[in-house]
């Protein structure tokens, strides 16, 4: 999706006065949480993304819950470090502009809870915004919003070290089952010492970070069953993969899953 100028600037503008839009600058100040809150998933696993910066003060506490929240086996948690607080002082080694201009269609699109662009933002099945340190939050926000859809992907080893992917379900629960299969390659846990900026000094760990994302497949409901080729899991830096059902432009999720 093609994102205009004065959209651009809006939602940049969003994101440096965050404290008068959203009571937020970088992210509400929340204290460290010592522990990930209990989490039962009663469907398919439910997508958490986590727009995170390591020039962004109030991230460290997010990140760190994120990181606790990634050993559920129910939850898909993936790090999204955007590149929009760079001029901070010190440039992101992990940002990509596709996790800021998906943050930005997110918040065009208008999500629930808490919406807008701003870190840490913890985004429950592209449906439900909040605060990334609130873990309360969270844990409320993936019991209203995740897992709504009657989608569902399933995996199984195929042909070559690929797998045989299926696909079944209406997503009626999400306004139609129009989406795309969309293959993320994710990096399980890096660490870095950041030099300089609002967290210089620090070393923040972050789980499953994004290195790389491919549309596979469109679909438009019902089941159907495809390839996915062993050379696709081959993404530099990737040790971990996941499929994501979702809607185009900052639509919701309608299934995730882990492949490997």
């Amino acid at each position: 999706m093609t994102i205009s100028r004065p959209l651009i600037a809006t939602l940049g503008t969003l994101a440096v006065l965050g404290a008068a839009s959203l009571g937020l600058s970088q992210g509400a100040p929340a204290a460290a949480p010592h522990s990930a809150p209990a989490i039962a998933v009663s469907g398919e696993p439910v997508l958490l993304e986590l727009f995170t910066s390591q020039g962004c003060s109030s991230c460290p506490p997010a990140d760190a819950l994120a990181e606790r929240l990634a050993a559920n086996p129910d939850l898909v948690v993936i790090a999204r470090p955007v590149t929009y607080w760079d001029r901070l002082g010190w440039k992101d080694t992990l940002a990509r502009e596709e996790n800021t201009v998906l943050q930005q269609d997110y918040a065009r699109r208008g999500l629930a809870g808490r919406n807008g662009v701003y870190t840490p933002q913890l985004v429950v099945d592209g449906a439900y915004g909040v605060v990334g340190s609130r873990a309360d939050e969270v844990a409320a926000g993936v019991k209203t919003y995740g897992s709504t859809s009657d989608a569902a992907i399933r995996v199984t080893p195929g042909a070559g070290g690929g797998y045989a992917v299926n696909l079944s379900g209406t997503g009626a629960a999400d306004g139609g089952g129009k989406a795309e299969l969309v293959l993320l390659a994710v990096t399980r846990k890096v660490t870095v010492g950041i030099g300089n900026g609002e967290n210089g000094g620090r070393r923040v760990t972050y789980p499953n970070v994004l290195r790389a994302q491919a549309k596979v497949a469109d679909w438009a409901g019902g089941s159907a069953r495809l390839a996915l080729a062993a050379s696709r899991l081959k993404v530099p830096g990737a040790d971990r993969y996941a499929l994501v059902l979702r809607q185009p432009g900052g639509g919701k999720v309608l299934a995730a899953r882990w492949i490997a």
